[in-house]
C-alpha cells in the first residue's frame, strides 16, 4: 500500500466498513422478498414495496449467502496477503479454501473447535445457517474432488452464470494498490472456483473494478466504464458488456422505477444482478432509496440488493449508511471486525505477522 495520511486511512476504513455494511443491509432488505413477485410485494407492504427489514429466517435484518461468501472471501483475501509476505502467493488458491469453510458451515452444527484452520471467522456460530445457498456454489464446492481448484481452462459448473459469483465480488475491489485490470483478473479467477460461463465470472470482474474506482475515490460512471474497456478484452463478453450499457440506458431513460428495474431482468443469473444493482446505485438519490428502488421487484432481490449496497457502500462509507438498517443487521459486529481486519493488513500487515515469529495475528487467520 501507499504511504497515506491519516485522514486518506480513515477515509479507506470508512469505505470498506461501508462496501460490506452496505452490501449486507441490501441482502437483508431483499432476504424477505426474495422470489415473490412485485404485485405480491407492494399488496403486502404497501404501494411503495418494502420499506425496511421484513422478517426472514427467523428475525429482521437476517442476511443469506450472499453476506456469508462476502465475509469468506474477505477471510481469504487476508489470508493470501500474509501468505505473500511471507513468499508464496496465489491469492485464488487462500479463497477456495476459505469458500471451502463456508461450504462447510452450510453442512456442520457448529464450528469444530479441533480445526485449527478454521480461524476466528469459521469460529463464528451464527454463520452456521443455511440461507438459500446457490447450487452451483455448493457443487462446485463439494464432492469427491472438492478440493479441486477450478480454473479458466478447466472451471468448476462450466455452464453456470448464476449470480452467485457477482454477488459475493465486491470485496476485491477494496485492494486499491492493484491495477484495476490484476483486480478484475482475480475476481475472475475467483469466480470460476464456482461459476465457469464466461458470463458469470466476467460480470464478477466488472463488479469488482467498478468498487475499486470508487473505493479509490473516483465516480460510479468512471467504474462502469473503466469495466466496459476491461471487458472488451475478453471473449465471451457480449452479455455482461450488454447488460451494463442497458443499465446506462435504463438511467437517461427517465425517472426511477420498479418497472425499469424489471426491465433490466430478474437477477438471478450474474449480468443481470450486476445490471440491476448498478443501474440503482447510480440513480440512487441516498443510500436508503437506492436499496429500496434495488430489492422491490420480482427477482433476487437479496443478490441485487447487496450489488447495490456494496456499490452505494464504498462510494459513500459507512456513515451514509441509514442508521435503523445499520443497528438491526445481523452479524453487523462480525462484519465491522473483518472489515477493519482487512483495513490493518492491507495497510500494516508486516507489523502484524513478522518473519518467522508466531503472532496472535496468525493464529487469527493461519495459513
Amino acid at each position: 500500500m501507499p504511504l497515506w495520511s491519516r485522514a486518506q486511512q480513515q477515509d479507506f476504513r470508512s469505505r470498506v466498513r461501508g462496501c460490506l455494511l452496505g452490501g449486507a443491509i441490501g441482502d437483508a432488505l431483499g432476504a424477505g422478498v426474495e422470489f415473490e413477485p412485485l404485485e405480491k410485494i407492494r399488496a403486502a407492504h404497501g404501494p411503495l414495496g418494502v420499506t425496511g427489514y421484513v422478517p426472514a429466517y427467523g428475525r429482521r435484518g437476517a442476511v443469506t449467502d450472499d453476506t456469508q461468501m462476502t465475509l469468506f472471501t474477505v477471510d481469504g483475501l487476508i489470508r493470501a496477503h500474509i501468505r505473500r509476505d511471507g513468499g508464496s502467493w496465489h491469492p485464488p488458491t487462500d479463497v477456495h479454501r476459505a469458500y471451502l469453510r463456508w461450504a462447510d458451515t452450510q453442512r456442520d452444527w457448529g464450528p469444530d473447535e479441533r480445526r485449527k484452520d478454521l480461524g476466528w471467522l469459521g469460529r463464528q456460530e451464527w454463520l452456521y445457517a443455511r440461507r438459500a445457498p446457490g447450487e452451483a456454489c455448493l457443487t462446485g464446492l463439494s464432492g469427491p474432488d472438492a478440493e479441486r481448484l477450478g480454473t479458466l481452462e478447466e472451471p468448476r459448473n462450466p455452464q453456470s452464470k448464476g449470480c452467485g459469483t457477482v454477488m459475493r465480488a465486491a470485496p476485491f475491489g477494496l485492494l486499491t494498490a492493484w491495477e484495476p485490470g490484476l483486480v478484475f483478473q482475480l475476481a475472475v479467477e475467483c469466480s470460476v472456483l464456482t461459476h465457469g460461463h464466461p458470463t458469470g465470472y466476467l460480470a464478477a470482474g466488472a463488479l469488482a473494478v467498478i468498487v475499486h474506482a470508487v473505493t479509490r475515490g473516483g465516480t460510479l460512471e468512471e467504474g462502469v466504464h473503466l469495466a466496459l474497456a476491461l471487458l472488451s478484452e475478453r471473449p465471451g463478453h457480449e452479455e455482461t458488456t450488454a447488460a451494463l450499457r442497458a443499465a446506462l440506458d435504463a438511467v437517461r431513460a427517465g425517472e426511477p422505477s420498479a418497472e425499469r428495474v424489471e426491465a433490466l431482468g430478474a437477477g438471478w443469473v450474474a449480468e443481470e444482478a450486476l445490471a440491476i444493482g448498478v443501474y440503482c446505485a447510480l440513480v440512487a438519490h441516498d443510500v436508503s432509496s437506492g436499496l429500496l428502488l434495488a430489492v422491490n421487484h420480482s427477482g433476487d432481490s437479496d443478490s441485487t440488493g447487496t450489488v447495490c449496497g456494496s456499490l452505494l457502500g464504498a462510494l459513500h462509507g459507512e456513515t451514509a449508511l441509514p442508521p435503523a438498517l445499520v443497528t438491526e443487521l445481523e452479524g453487523r459486529a462480525t462484519l465491522l471486525e473483518l472489515a477493519d481486519d482487512l483495513v490493518l493488513e492491507l495497510l500494516h500487515g508486516p507489523e502484524l505477522h513478522r518473519a518467522g515469529e508466531r503472532t496472535p495475528w496468525l493464529e487469527r487467520y493461519p495459513i
